[in-house]
Parts: structure tokens; sequence; C-alpha cells
């Protein structure tokens, strides 16, 4: 079984953080996991048969992300525990290179923003019923980042034959990278959606809808959805039954605080304290303060 686990102190400490990206960089594995919260209860008796997932560049966390996590934990299939969720960085984007904040802060601030959130989900939840993983993986991929989770010992199960197989993944994801999801320019050479077959026959999508001039309106969203369910991306591979698979939630309500990683750079450009705090949680918001980032 895996254990990569670290304890607090050595998540806070960035020249420690700084030595592990290195390392994991220049290993074999696709995938790690830094540390999981809380500690005490860092193996549960039950094992979830669900793993909710949330990939992001965590430049920072924000409170966007939390209240994605926190409705997903309290709100998608309440009754069913012990649950798990994973905070997953890719140290690896061909889109994205590490900056402002180099990939060891990001994995400083989310082992922060992972007690807090713990801290606003507790009390829905009875003690030891959710832990929270920070991990980190090479691949950019989507696809390949779902099979190094499958390979993952922690995210199987036993079945009754005795054979381990993967829990079934909850990916919450935004619908802006559902639109990136389902577009085939991102499968070459065939330029079809068959590869994502094996993310809808074992897993799910959790998919925040985003209402802004870019996206449109949740009508427009939900009619995106309703051409998946209604046949008419068969032509590039895409199957009727998918749209089952994918979960359309609301996010952002009318007149709510839009939160984006650009308003947290103006915030803290502009030693903005309140406007920071409507952004980040409090922990977040004080590593940021403290460790001087995105002043540039």
């Amino acid at each position: 079984m895996p254990s990569n686990l670290h304890p607090t102190a050595e998540m806070r400490n960035i020249h420690y953080l700084q030595r592990y990206v290195k390392n994991f960089a220049e290993s074999v594995q696709q995938f790690q996991v830094l540390s999981t919260l809380p500690q005490s209860d860092a193996r549960l008796t039950r094992v979830p048969e669900k793993l909710y997932v949330l990939d992001s560049s965590f430049n920072p966390p924000t409170r966007a992300h939390l209240r994605i996590c926190t409705s997903a934990l309290l709100n998608d299939q309440p009754t069913v525990t012990p649950k798990r969720l994973l905070l997953l960085l890719a140290t690896q984007n061909a889109d994205k290179a590490p900056k402002p904040a180099s990939f060891a802060q990001r994995l400083a601030m989310m082992e922060i923003f992972a007690h807090e959130l713990l801290h606003t989900v507790s009390p829905g939840l009875d003690k030891g019923e959710v832990v929270v993983d920070v991990g980190v993986t090479k691949n950019a991929r989507f696809i390949d980042k779902l099979e190094a989770l499958e390979n993952w010992w922690n995210y199987t199960i036993k079945d009754l034959d005795g054979k381990r197989r993967p829990v079934e993944q909850v990916h919450l994801t935004g619908f802006d990278t559902l639109i990136r999801l389902l577009d085939i320019k991102y499968y070459p050479p065939e330029h079809s959606l068959k590869p994502l077959d094996g993310l809808f026959a074992k897993h799910r999508l959790r998919v925040t809808k985003r209402t802004d001039d870019v996206w449109g309106g949740r009508e427009a969203q939900e009619e995106y959805l309703n051409t998946l369910s209604e046949g008419e991306r068969e032509y590039e591979g895409g199957k009727r039954e998918w749209a089952d698979r994918i979960e359309l939630v609301d996010g952002r309500k009318e007149g709510e605080e839009i939160i984006s990683s650009t308003k947290v750079r103006e915030a803290t450009k502009a030693k903005d304290q309140r406007a920071l705090d409507k952004l980040v949680t409090n922990g977040v918001a004080k590593w940021i303060m403290d460790e001087k980032l995105y002043l540039e």
C-alpha cells in the first residue's frame, strides 16, 4: 500500500516542498498523495466507494473552490458515507507555467485550504466520515489523470470475489472544463470522443454552472448538455447515455461576488485585506500576505 503522508509542519516548509516537487518530477511515478487530513483518521475504518476529485491550478485556492467542494461533500448523495476528496495539482501543464506562485507555494496553500474545508463541512458530517488528500500528478490530460487514480491502491476496493477495482470517481469541474473535455480537438489523431468511454462507464462529473457572458446563462448550459443526451454528438463519438453521468449544479447565486485568481492578485497588490478575505479563506489569505505572493 503506498504511503506518502507528510505532516503539517513539512507541508508548510517551502524548501521541503521545493525538494519534493523536484524529486517527484525526476521519479517514474505519475501520481502521489502528499498528505491526508485529518491525520488521525488517515485510514478510514470503511473504504469510501466514491472519490471526489477537484483538479485545479490552485493559484491560489479560493472560496469558489470551497463552495464546489462543500456542495459535493454535503449534497451529493448525502446519506452515503464515508467520503474522500482529492485536491489534485498537475505539475506538468503545457498551457500554464508555474507562475506567479510556484508549485511548492500552491501545495502549501492547498494543505491550509484542506484544513479549512474540513472545518467547514464537519458540522454536517460525522467525525471521521470525510478525509481530504492533497496530491500531485505529472499528467496534463484528463483521461491520463483518470487512469493514474484508478491504479492508486488507496483508491481501490475489494469486490466479493477478492479482486480489487477502482472506486467511482466524481470529478468536480466548472462548465468551462466540460466544454474542453467534450472538444474533439484534444483527442488527436482521430479527433473523436471515443477515448472518454472509460470515464463515463465508471465515473461521473459534477459540473458547476458558470453563468456569465462567456459561457451563457443556465438555460444555454443545460441546452449544451441536451445536445449530448439527444444524440447530436454521436457523429463525434459522443454517446447519449453519457449525459446521465453528468450533473449540472448551480454555482454563484445572482448578485454574489465573482471570484477569480485575477481578483485575488489585484486585491493582494492593492493590499486590500477586506477584498482578499471575500475571495479566499482566512488561512490562505494569511499565507498569501505573509509570503508576499502575487505582488508582481
